[in-house]
């Protein structure tokens, strides 16, 4: 057992938060939900062992976490491979986590391992103690690996995750390079006209000064911008952009503000698709590894809920919950949606007639992840030439207006 700490929303919209003793958060929240609680945030306070109540250990150099290497993706996966090769060789769960503790190369998960350790020791379910250290298993991990314990079939569900952590680090990469090359060329480009701007472009301008006669106007605006580039106004302003950014992201923790920019993103040209045909992927390849795994189908789409990186894809997955709770079909609610292409629905239409779901997600999956990738070159492929002429013309617009002047001159000396 174990104490959470919550907050809720209830009927009338009011806010309420409290403590509360369940198994696990998937109680937890069952039972608020019985109060006619709506679940916000929910967190471990505490674990109830043999032993008494074990608290949890919030880090002492919390304060430094800014210096913290944090746990990557490929330590993750690393970890899960590992984790499931001995599980399944028959070695001892605790002789596993020491084993796991001299091996781990991040140190932020040795220490949690560590502590996954003692409470093993004590009695405590591993997914429990799982759930106690959320920056390293997220909601996914710790629903999985409680199946794969309540199954007895836990070696088997590691290895769907060290398979599924591998595809969305894949994934992850593959999306990273998509803006690696765009985001280089765009600091670069930045960087080139600053200089310009700065320290060329004011030497032209004393010379200029000098013949005594009107500059061009395009040659007098761009005077005009480094003259103000090197004043001191350029600090307010910098202010200001700062403040309107950080404005930005303020509205974005918002529920209004989050649904409205994904919504945005999600009808960007060209990233859009990207972004949805990843979205895809993510959605059928989470949703059908819990379900492999053993995973209740609304307890698999609470979980996919939270993973989901998008405000509009939660919407439509809250929308298939409760379709599903009251004995709908989950193809219904996604034929409805503008993120989900009519193949996708047509394809988890067949999986639940036939009851082959997981089989079809993980076919939509891999299919999309194809499409992700081909996506990404083509898009490698039409930046590059554009982004190589746009570079070229914003330098040689300097150019020509330092040299604009020249050629005024020359024509009054003819």
């Amino acid at each position: 057992m174990a104490i959470f700490k919550y907050l809720a929303r209830n009927a009338k919209g009011q806010t309420k938060s409290g403590e509360i003793e369940a198994a696990n958060t998937d109680v937890a929240k069952f039972s608020l939900k019985k109060q006619g609680l709506w679940v916000i945030n929910l967190r471990i306070l505490s674990v109830k062992t043999k032993a008494g109540a074990t608290n949890i250990k919030k880090d002492k150099k919390e304060g430094l976490s800014f210096f913290k290497k944090k746990i990557q993706l490929k330590d993750m996966v690393i970890f899960s491979r590992q984790f499931a090769s001995m599980i399944e060789a028959g070695i001892a769960m605790l002789r596993v986590l020491t084993v796991l503790i001299d091996q781990t190369e991040s140190e932020e998960l040795r220490n949690h391992l560590k502590e996954m350790k003692n409470d093993v020791e004590q009695g405590v379910p591993l997914s429990e103690s799982m759930a106690k250290f959320p920056n390293a298993f997220d909601r996914l991990y710790v629903a999985m690996v409680k199946a794969g314990e309540a199954g007895g079939v836990l070696d088997k569900v590691l290895n769907r995750l060290a398979g599924f952590l591998e595809s969305r680090s894949r994934l992850t990469h593959k999306v990273n390079t998509a803006m690696t090359y765009p985001t280089t060329v765009i600091i670069i480009s930045a960087v080139v006209v600053w200089f310009m701007l700065t320290f060329i472009l004011p030497k032209f301008s004393e010379i200029f000064a000098g013949t005594g006669g009107k500059l061009p106007a395009f040659t007098q605006a761009l005077i005009d911008v480094s003259n103000f580039i090197r004043s001191p106004w350029i600090i307010p302003t910098a202010l200001i952009f700062w403040f309107g950014i950080e404005s930005v992201k303020s509205w974005y923790k918002t529920e209004s503000g989050r649904y409205t920019l994904d919504s945005l993103i999600l009808k960007a040209p060209i990233f859009g698709d990207i972004i949805r045909k990843v979205a895809v992927a993510r959605f059928t390849r989470t949703f059908g590894t819990l379900i492999q795994s053993g995973v209740p189908i609304i307890t698999a789409l609470e979980v996919v809920k939270d993973s989901a990186s998008n405000a509009v894809l939660e919407e439509v997955i809250e929308k298939v919950q409760k379709e599903t709770e009251e004995g709908g079909e989950i193809s219904t609610q996604l034929g409805k949606s503008e993120i989900f292409p009519p193949m996708v629905t047509q394809m988890v239409a067949i999986g639940e007639e036939s009851g082959e779901l997981e089989t079809m997600l993980e076919k939509i999956a891999d299919f999309y992840d194809t499409e992700v990738d081909n996506a990404v070159e083509s898009l490698t492929s039409l930046m590059e030439p554009i982004f190589i002429v746009v570079l070229g013309g914003i330098v040689g617009a300097i150019v020509v207006a330092m040299y604009l002047p020249i050629f005024d001159v020359i024509k009054q000396i003819q």
